[in-house]
């Protein structure tokens, strides 16, 4: 009976001692989760580079000159994800400099002046954003280096012409062909005489006809006045003609189409652009890689390795030559071997094409004298 009473007792006081204990056990605290490191943050989303581009008289839908520099900027946009706009002038183009600097103010950081017109007012607004980078094309502002904020983007298109002209000679059956320039300027006689001095390399007797549509920016959009003087060559023989003159040049393609005589397109390759009915009569195209300066712009400003200053391309560098495709393949098969040799001598320096008037008249004399020393 003591024996219970004594194992009764221990018991009590053990459960005694054992809530005793534990309500003098302090509780712990609840762990707290580790807090992310700042490098784990999200990063803010990285600004996107934005390019515009203001386009010369005629604008987009030109199927020539624009829309080339509007093709670079395109695949640009496509391979590095780039905010692009492109604007067009108004009337006569009074409003470049408004446009220009309306993008700059807007945070464009690359922006193109597409044509020679744009000179003077990418030298004034570059000037006044210098934190802001400029592509020229066909322009040229003096006395700039590599530290300039100005590309100035240019083109032997004297050379293409050469090979184009040639083109012409050697497939006219009436030894005539023909040249329509858009606005009479030193820029345009490079097209016009590297073509005839092409035509006069493959056939001396050659007879070249050359008119120009007008004196102004307005030429390049006027393929009305285009096709009329197209009409006046042909009716004086011509079976080829080339042109120079922007959506002028429209007008002179349907004037050849329509008479079933050869024509060749500039810039582009128009024969990708023209109707069913015109694509048969399209030789070629001399082919002025604006989309190609346009990107490779771009594509050096992505990647940090802008440089102001100069930048020419030729038939070095195939930034010139003329188009083949499934259109014209068959057409100018025959005459490609003679083609390739020409281009050859030009890239070697065994060819200097005449880029002016002055230069044409020195080829063309030392050519005859060439010719005559080997009667």
């Amino acid at each position: 009976m003591k024996i219970r009473k004594l194992l009764a007792l221990s018991l009590v006081v053990l459960l005694v001692l054992g809530l005793l204990a534990g309500c003098g056990q302090k509780a712990e605290p609840p762990k707290e989760e580790p807090k992310p490191e700042e490098s784990q943050k999200e990063e803010p989303e990285k600004k996107r580079i934005k390019v515009g581009l203001v386009y010369d008289i005629g604008g987009r839908g030109d199927l020539s000159f624009n829309d080339s520099a509007y093709a670079g900027l395109k695949k640009a946009e496509q391979d590095f994800g780039l905010e692009v706009t492109d604007l067009e002038p108004s009337g006569g183009g009074e409003d470049r400099e408004q446009l220009l600097r309306l993008l700059a103010e807007d945070g464009y950081d690359l922006i193109f002046g597409v044509g020679f017109m744009f000179t003077d007012h990418i030298a004034k607004v570059a000037e006044e954003f210098p934190d802001v980078k400029f592509g020229l094309i066909d322009g040229a502002v003096e006395d700039i280096d590599s530290s300039s904020n100005i590309s100035c983007l240019l083109f032997k298109e004297h050379e293409g012409s050469f090979l184009v002209g040639a083109a012409a000679a050697l497939k006219s059956e009436s030894g005539k062909v023909g040249f329509i320039g858009g606005m009479k300027s030193p820029l345009i006689e490079r097209f016009e005489y590297g073509y005839l001095a092409g035509a006069k390399y493959v056939n001396p007797k050659i007879e070249t006809f050359s008119d120009y549509v007008g004196t102004t920016g307005d030429a390049f959009k006027d393929p009305v006045k285009a096709k009329e003087l197209a009409l006046k060559q042909i009716k004086a023989g011509a079976d080829v003609l080339y042109h120079a003159s922007g959506a002028s040049g429209i007008g002179m393609i349907e004037a050849a189409t329509a008479n079933k005589k050869l024509s060749i397109g500039v810039d582009s390759d128009q024969s990708l652009t023209a109707t069913d009915e015109q694509k048969p009569f399209i030789l070629t195209s001399m082919m002025k890689r604006v989309d190609n300066s346009v990107y490779e712009t771009i594509k050096d400003f992505v990647e940090d390795k802008f440089e102001g200053g100069y930048r020419v391309f030729g038939l070095n560098d195939d930034g010139v030559g003329y188009a083949v495709n499934d259109f014209n393949k068959e057409l100018i098969s025959d005459i490609q071997p003679k083609l390739d040799e020409m281009k050859d001598k030009v890239v070697k320096g065994e060819i200097k094409v005449p880029a002016d008037k002055n230069e044409y008249e020195e080829f063309k004399n030392e050519y005859e004298e060439f010719l005559k020393a080997l009667k």
